[in-house]
């Protein structure tokens, strides 16, 4: 598939950033210390804010303070946190004001974990606390292409959660789904699947960008 589009909003956790193992390790140890199921937790947590997950297993006077002690338990474990297959070629290709990335993680724990992975900062990163609604909401994707300056329509979404390819359809983007965490048929928001972005080739353009999808 070809999109010819004006700029790339890229997910981070599992799109950008392999993070899946510390995720998993973080979310575990904090459900045990609440006696929590942390299968429950997994089952929905991924590509959503920590805060929107907290607040279906927490009463809300405990939600802040659980909220900031599982930002300290990510903090503390970005040892295996790595850049995915080709995000590395794929991100220096790409102009600083043609992409930007948007995540449920916070500001300061995105820093650290494209930090981690070796990965640059962009210009534009809408993260958790920059939105009063997480993903499904699509208020993050709007966020960012207005801050480029583009309509999301003229935008390629790229995700790697069905939250945050639902949130990239009703922003009215393009939808790039990447195989990385979750099975493809659990993708089925997206207009189109890979593996991951090593199936993506992207051409600077005069206009804009034109990212092409093998298979």
């Amino acid at each position: 598939m070809r999109f010819e589009v004006d700029a790339i909003l890229f997910d981070i956790d599992g799109t950008l950033v392999d993070s899946t193992a510390a995720v998993g390790r973080t979310w575990r140890a904090w459900s045990a210390a609440r006696g929590i199921d942390a299968l429950d937790v997994l089952r929905g947590c991924h590509g959503r804010r920590s805060e929107d997950t907290v607040a279906e297993f927490l009463p809300s006077g405990q939600r802040a303070a659980a909220v900031a002690e599982l930002e300290r338990l990510e903090m503390a474990d970005l040892d295996d946190v790595i850049a995915l297959p080709a995000t590395q070629e794929l991100l220096s290709r790409l102009p600083p004001d043609r992409w930007a990335a948007v995540t449920s993680g916070s500001q300061l724990l995105m820093h650290a974990r494209l930090a981690a992975a070796g990965l640059p900062v962009p210009d534009v990163l809408v993260a958790a606390e920059d939105v009063r609604r997480g993903k499904p909401d699509p208020q993050g994707y709007l966020n960012a292409a207005r801050r480029l300056g583009f309509d999301p329509r003229r935008c390629l979404v790229v995700e790697d959660a069905p939250a945050g390819l639902e949130a990239g359809r009703a922003a009215g983007a393009h939808v790039l789904g990447v195989a990385t965490s979750h099975p493809a048929h659990d993708l089925r928001a997206a207009h189109v699947v890979v593996p991951d972005l090593a199936a993506c080739t992207v051409e600077v353009t005069v206009g804009g960008l034109v990212i092409s999808t093998a298979g």
